[in-house]
């Protein structure tokens, strides 16, 4: 019986995803609509702390997309406005196999801004971890640490062709890369992203009550439990080392399925991670085996002095491509 379920719910999921001829050969009706008339169907996707993103069926195109909008109470905030431009547009201008593409960007009969982005199916990096953590079986099958570390070097190539445009992500981490049901990778939210022309500016520390694990509303900073030290300081002059830190970070926790840093809040983690040395992988896990090469990739990943890291994502990406031909370190 749960076998005959499993194969009629994968029935169900193929059927979705094929194409028949209706969703191809319809006509174009003489009054078509355009901008967000053309969408229906809304199916609420996922909700964070700006922004509500939904499933619907694009009626021209015969297609589903995510329509993504802020929460109504964000739509006067103009930092929150900026950064959800900065998303869409940053985006569908990378148009590199490792993001989203985005189709459109527009307003509603409201006024409020929305974009409509392609629906990709997988599961986001945190999950898989957390799954394998919890020594989920079938993830445990899916997910050795040799698919793991490809994965990480998808990100990789991603995030240095972002930097060789003049984009520096500033918030990566697991929850924001997608492992969709072919191998594909996808690097998400670049709302936060800091590109050309845009002028240092300091920030404030992290304030006393922010949330350790989510990107704080209203701030330009990334998420605390995996930005590097020069973010949490708040230093004005940054590059695209911020991101080389966050990898390895992510790194750390595909070598032994447990996080970085802690805290109950985010100026505990933030004062952990600029006051206390930081553990190597190897000496934090004893059930899952540390190859040597990728705990020293890692470790100079994490440097906290940025001069004592990888000088760029792409010298990192060398590395561990370097690794998975030959099963050691460069140099």
């Amino acid at each position: 019986m749960e076998e005959n379920n499993k194969k009629r719910a994968e029935d169900m999921a193929l059927h979705d995803t094929s194409l028949h001829l209706d969703d191809t050969d319809g006509d174009f009706p003489v009054h078509w609509k355009s901008g967000s008339l053309k969408y229906a169907d809304f199916k609420l996707m996922a909700e964070g702390g700006t922004a509500k993103l939904f499933t619907c069926r694009d009626i021209n195109l015969h297609r589903v997309v995510v329509y993504k909008t802020l929460h109504s109470e964000l739509r006067e905030s103009n930092i929150e406005v900026q950064r959800f431009l900065r998303e869409a547009r940053v985006t569908a201008k990378l148009a590199h196999p490792g993001t989203v593409p985005v189709y459109e960007m527009g307003r509603d009969r409201n006024g409020d801004i929305y974009f409509t982005m392609k629906r990709v199916r997988g599961r986001n990096l945190r999950d898989i971890i957390q799954g394998l953590s919890s020594k989920d079986e079938k993830l445990m099958q899916l997910f050795p640490l040799g698919v793991l570390v490809d994965s990480l070097i998808q990100i990789c190539q991603t995030v240095a062709y972002a930097h060789d445009h003049g984009v520096i992500h500033r918030d990566l981490k697991p929850a924001n890369i997608l492992v969709g049901g072919f191998g594909e990778v996808l690097v998400l939210d670049w709302g936060l992203a800091k590109v050309w022309g845009e002028v240092d500016l300091g920030h404030n520390a992290i304030s006393e009550g922010a949330d350790p694990v989510l990107t704080p509303v209203g701030r330009r900073y990334g998420t605390p439990l995996y930005m590097a030290p020069e973010l949490a300081r708040g230093d004005s002059q940054i590059d695209g080392r911020v991101d080389v830190f966050s990898l390895g970070n992510i790194l750390f926790e595909i070598l032994t399925l447990s996080q970085l840093l802690h805290g109950e809040t985010a100026q505990e983690v933030a004062d952990n991670l600029l006051t206390k040395d930081l553990p190597d992988p190897s000496d934090f896990t004893s059930s899952r085996n540390v190859p040597d090469a990728l705990e020293a990739i890692c470790r100079k990943a994490l440097k906290k002095d940025p001069r004592e890291r990888y000088p760029s994502v792409q010298s990192m990406l060398d590395s561990l491509k370097y690794y998975q031909l030959s099963g050691t370190a460069i140099g």
